[in-house]
């Protein structure tokens, strides 16, 4: 096994605690105490999934799971001694993947590691086997190089922001319920509110204003297309 872990924790006893039970499963763990620390491991060298401290010095984990999710869908586990709902929707809707309390147990973190690092492996961009093209209007997707063009011009995009698109594409102008998106983007497993959809509908109408993924009131969303049209 040679995945690797970043550790975000500034206490020095879990962060012990963590590095044990991971290195134990064979995975090389990066630990870091600040946010600050993570982000340029981030740029130089990126962990294959991070688990990450809330409250943090300088930066804290709220930040850097947002400036994470700008670009890249890796796996963020958060450790966390807010207990709250808001604090626990707040960081599944910035793109944290699953959230435990503190104090937890380590089996459990192991546990949700190993499923995640899993689920992973499998969406990973160079994992995915190569098909055709989906045009959809004025957007094309390029299922074997997971990229997305649209008015012929390429869009960054993320895995769970690809995925979304092809789910839409796929099925053009049918209206998906936000439940059913939340299942088949973050998988039946998933700990979240369906709020995650929204955030990555935000994003994408963000980075393309034209593009005509429609809120279906009381529903969810379609990608409407007119025939005829390009």
């Amino acid at each position: 096994m040679d995945q690797t872990i970043g550790l975000v924790e500034d206490d020095a006893n879990i962060s012990d605690i963590v590095i044990g039970y991971l290195s134990k499963e064979g995975y090389k763990v990066n630990a870091m105490e600040t946010a600050e620390a993570a982000w340029e491991l981030f740029e130089q060298d990126p962990p294959d999934l991070w688990v990450l401290d809330l409250m943090l010095p300088g930066m804290d984990g709220y930040e850097f799971c947002k400036k994470v999710r700008q670009t890249s869908e890796v796996p963020i586990v958060i450790i966390s001694a807010k207990d709250e709902e808001l604090d626990k929707i707040l960081g599944l809707e910035l793109g944290g993947d699953d959230y435990l309390t503190k104090p937890f147990s380590p089996r459990e973190l192991v546990a949700r590691v190993k499923r995640h690092l899993k689920r992973w492996e499998v969406m990973k961009p160079e994992n995915t086997p190569p098909s055709d093209h989906i045009k959809a209007g004025r957007l094309t997707l390029n299922i074997a190089e997971r990229s997305a063009y649209f008015r012929e011009r390429e869009v960054e995009v993320t895995t769970k922001e690809f995925e979304l698109l092809r789910i839409l594409a796929e099925q053009d102008n049918r209206a998906f319920s936000r439940e059913e998106l939340l299942v088949q983007v973050w998988g039946d497993d998933y700990f979240g509110s369906d709020r995650a959809v929204d955030d990555l509908v935000k994003r994408l109408r963000k980075k393309m204003h034209d593009l005509p993924l429609e809120t279906v009131w009381g529903h969810g969303y379609r990608l409407r297309v007119n025939r005829g049209k390009s």
